[in-house]
């Protein structure tokens, strides 16, 4: 029946993914090698009610929200069936009596509850979409807060895309969940029960025959979803490999066009696409066939109905008639038809639940390490820095430091220096508390860090890191990213300070100049005076410079150094640097190797000892040179 129809549909969502075959070409193999999500990355889970649970959790402080969303969906269950019932109603009576006003009344019945059915739709899908944007954006943000809170290890060891993953396509996948499978779920299968109510009411032995269709129905779903289960993760697959390496070509493109890759680069990306188009394909060939076989059966068991029913009718072999006739039929249609609903919920309700188990399993992940409940806030630090026997790695099992010792006493400049990965930035690292050693103590004014809380700690520091990274915004908004609370002028005094103010001032719009992406709307070394700024502005007691001079050319080196010079006075300083000034002035010199110091002093005294760092001084001499 063509209300039946109009029973709640979700709106169609994208689908994705990845990858079959064993015999690709080795390209293809290596791009699969290089797209491929991490393992643990499931495309569809069964229906868990524990995962269910959890984001009815979400639910909770909506609960008026969600009790109206309830109460309209098990209404509109009603009403779908009680339309079909009353049209039912009106042909074995009035109809059948010829009783004109009867059927007159009968119509405006049917009408004012269609209407009535109409208005409960709209307000049942209304209160789905507001319900499931709030979920998601509590979800979001509680996912985003967490993230603010992990240790760098976790980023250390967590690609970037995995991250954007979660946040991204398996909210989506949560959100779908929410808006569409489960209500529209509990509409079909509440319709369902409330038509095989009336159904039975008919005529239970024709229903008896309604319930031998049900190991069929199983069957071909079982079948079914096994298959498109499988044809579904391969296709996902493939779309992460296609937006992974078009991420990839985006960010690479500098490299690519001066490689003259391009050609090569539309190729094998010409193969990936092929290969999600081949997936995508036979995911739809698969549905293609489940759901005309899934009406088809339908329609042969009404067909069986129709046979069993008119017989018996016909031969007045029992007390059904043909009016309770038609209405088991009218009915039989109002329970088949969410069938095929069902069936394609199914499949988003493994999507939804695969996404909220990752997220669940993120928002549950507990960071590797996190300050002690001892671990007091400091408002104020001398700079007394003491490093005592160090070890440390990202990797426990392979150490990038072992037995650092050294002492920086409040005000002073120690430079480390080194071959790349001898452990200058890792230094650093645990200095500023983003990991901690797996031996040793590391002591600021004689307090153990990991007696000092995280935040109130990297309060006190000034951080430039190697790469000058800005945020998207303007100039003003990135240097006061450590001072919220800064005016303009404190940007320009800290600009003065620096000798910069005249290179703020000269850009298009001074201080409210956009950076661009990442920066890119500025050179190197204006987004190197800028990382410096945002530094010196916090008035930091210690200061880090992970190779901050790398990126300035000579001339603004120049005018650098002389603010340098007075800045540092009064700070603990760390600094990382290839550049021979930095390095002459420092009152501590630390050369590295392999993670071990292997030499210390002041740059005149390891000069004459013309050890490893006389050597590496007169490579940097000539390179200045």
């Amino acid at each position: 029946m063509s209300q039946s129809a109009s029973t709640d549909r979700p709106r169609p969502t994208a689908q994705a993914s990845a990858d079959r075959s064993t015999n690709a070409s080795p390209v293809r193999a290596e791009l699969t090698r290089l797209g491929r999500r991490d393992d643990d990355y499931l495309e569809t889970r069964p229906l868990d009610f524990r995962l269910i649970s959890r984001l009815m959790g979400f639910m909770r402080p909506y609960a008026r929200q969600r009790n109206w969303l309830l109460l309209a969906a098990m209404l509109r269950a009603f009403q779908l069936p009680g339309l079909t019932w009353v049209l039912a109603a009106v042909i074995h009576g009035p109809i059948e009596r010829g009783d004109t006003q009867g059927v007159l009344w009968g119509a405006i019945g049917f009408g004012l509850l269609a209407i009535f059915t109409q208005v409960t739709m709209h307000f049942r899908q209304r209160l789905a979409l507001e319900l499931g944007e709030v979920v998601v954006f509590d979800l979001r943000n509680a996912i985003f807060a967490h993230l603010q809170r992990m240790p760098m290890s976790y980023f250390h060891k967590t690609k970037v895309g995995r991250i954007i993953s979660r946040m991204v396509s398996d909210i989506e996948d949560v959100r779908v969940g929410v808006q569409e499978v489960m209500f529209v779920s509990l509409v079909a299968l509440g319709q369902m029960l409330v038509a095989a109510a009336c159904m039975l009411w008919f005529d239970w032995i024709l229903f008896l025959i309604v319930l031998g269709l049900a190991p069929v129905l199983w069957g071909i779903n079982r079948y079914f979803h096994h298959k498109l289960s499988a044809e579904l993760r391969q296709m996902r697959e493939s779309f992460s490999r296609v937006t992974a390496t078009l991420a990839e070509s985006v960010i690479g493109i500098r490299v690519t066009q001066g490689f003259v890759r391009q050609k090569e680069n539309a190729r094998l990306f010409g193969e990936l696409v092929t290969d999600h188009s081949r997936y995508n394909t036979a995911v739809q060939h698969t549905h293609g066939l489940f759901l005309p076989l899934l009406e088809l059966n339908t329609q042969v068991f009404i067909s069986l109905l129709l046979v069993i029913g008119g017989w018996r009718v016909l031969h007045g072999s029992s007390q059904t008639n043909v009016g309770e006739l038609v209405g088991f039929f009218f009915m039989a249609n109002v329970f088949f038809s969410p069938l095929t609903i069902l069936g394609n919920q199914y499949n988003q309700a493994m999507t939804a639940m695969a996404g909220a188990e990752r997220l669940f399993a993120l928002l549950d992940l507990e960071p590797e390490w996190k300050d002690t409940d001892d671990a007091v806030a400091v408002s104020d630090i001398a700079g007394r820095v003491e490093f005592e026997s160090v070890t440390f790695g990202y990797d426990p099992e392979r150490p990038v430091l072992r037995e650092i010792n050294f002492v920086a006493e409040p005000g002073q400049t120690v430079a480390l220096v080194g071959h790349t990965g001898s452990g200058k930035t890792s230094i650093i690292n645990l200095l500023a508390k983003f990991y901690l050693p797996q031996s040793g103590r590391i002591l600021i004014d004689g307090r153990n860090i990991q007696q000092i809380q995280s935040e109130s700690l990297h309060h006190r520091f000034g951080l430039v890191l190697q790469q000058n990274f800005l945020f998207q915004g303007t100039v003003a908004q990135n240097i006061r990213f450590s001072q919220p609370s800064a005016t303009d002028d404190d940007l320009r005094a800290v600009c003065r300070q620096l000798d910069c103010l005249d290179l703020i001032e000269a850009l298009p719009q001074g201080l409210e100049t956009e950076v661009g992406e990442r920066g890119n709307h500025l050179s190197l070394g204006q987004r190197q005076m800028i990382c410096f700024a945002r530094a010196l502005l916090a008035d930091p007691k210690l200061l880090i410079l992970d190779e901050a001079t790398s990126s300035i050319d000579v001339k603004t080196e120049q005018r650098l150094q002389a603010a340098l010079s007075v800045l540092l006075k009064g700070r603990t300083s760390f600094v990382v640097a290839h550049r021979l000034s930095t390095i002459r002035n420092a009152d501590l010199v630390l050369v590295l190797d392999h993670g071990r110091i292997i030499e210390r002093g002041r740059h005149e005294q390891l000069l004459e000892q013309k050890g490893a760092y006389a050597r590496l001084f007169e490579r940097f001499s000539r390179a200045a040179g």
